[in-house]
């Protein structure tokens, strides 16, 4: 496997810019673009919320679990991945295992902005949606922090993001060619400043 054949993962928080960052990188890269969403969506035939309506949160975390282990190609994909897909025990692991995996990171006050009039995520369907953002943001964070390189959102301009993902995958995916399995192991975290 050559290092441009690697597949990316963008992983992080709603609102962060997955969607639209990844989309712009795997054109760059001539890869597949997926949105792990959509995908289970596609293949389940209805959308996320109802997905979590008639089944439940557990059945459909099964459902992203089955799409990260089976129904993604193996290379020169860009895949970004649903807000809850990384925190699930063992999901940073598979990962890893597959490819280079990225964080997009934004402070809670962003993300709030940016999801403030959002009508599809069902996490957020909720009575008090900020106080919801808050806790999920306080849970989750941790686990973003050590998911791989992390890439700040805030305020800065999409094609200055898409540039910086490039520059480490390019940079991870020569250590992820070299030595399987330990991409990302290194640089966790260290780009977040504390809150």
């Amino acid at each position: 496997m050559q290092p441009n054949d690697v597949n990316l993962y963008l992983v992080g928080f709603m609102g962060t810019g997955k969607t639209s960052v990844s989309r712009i990188v795997a054109a760059r890269l001539s890869h597949r673009w997926l949105d792990s969403d959509h995908e289970i969506e596609r293949i389940n035939g209805k959308p996320v919320a109802d997905i979590f309506a008639s089944q439940g949160e557990a059945a459909f975390r099964g459902l992203e679990r089955q799409f990260i282990e089976s129904g993604h190609p193996a290379e020169r994909t860009v895949v970004a991945c649903g807000g809850g897909l990384v925190v699930q025990p063992g999901m940073l692991a598979e990962l890893q295992k597959r490819g280079v995996v990225v964080c997009l990171h934004a402070a809670v006050e962003t993300i709030l902005r940016r999801t403030a009039h959002s009508r599809s995520r069902p996490l957020l369907n909720v009575e008090d949606p900020e106080k919801r953002v808050r806790e999920l943001y306080a849970a989750r964070e941790p686990i973003y922090r050590d998911s791989g390189s992390v890439i700040l959102t805030d305020n800065r301009p999409q094609l200055e993001i898409v540039q910086h993902v490039l520059r480490v995958y390019r940079r991870d995916a020569m250590d992820f060619v070299r030595a399987p399995g330990s991409a990302g192991a290194h640089g966790g975290g260290k780009a977040l400043p504390p809150h």
